[in-house]
């Protein structure tokens, strides 16, 4: 199969692989070989050094995959609202 990709490209595909946990990693490959198509899989697999079948199953586990619209963050991390640190600094004016 001719590569599709630069070298440059390919380099950092790799290197941006090699930094994702496992899950991650059979995840990124299984999409990375579904814009290919044919031969996909072979390719991906050559370039990022892992088995077929951790594409396959990366494969699985996209399809299965529910949205998680939850977030990350913990309820009431962030930045607080306008209003709720304004009357913070309204309080401490009176200090000065």
């Amino acid at each position: 199969m001719s590569f599709p990709y630069k070298k440059n490209i390919e380099k950092s595909m790799k290197k941006f692989y090699d930094s994702l946990c496992e899950k991650n990693k059979r995840r990124y490959a299984a999409i990375e070989s579904e814009k290919l198509s044919h031969g996909g899989v072979n390719y991906i697999s050559a370039l990022l050094e892992c088995d077929p079948k951790t594409i396959r199953q990366g494969k699985k586990e996209l399809t299965e995959l529910e949205l998680d619209i939850t977030g990350i963050r913990q309820p009431g991390g962030g930045r607080k609202k306008v209003s709720v640190a304004s009357s913070h600094l309204d309080k401490l004016r009176h200090l000065l």
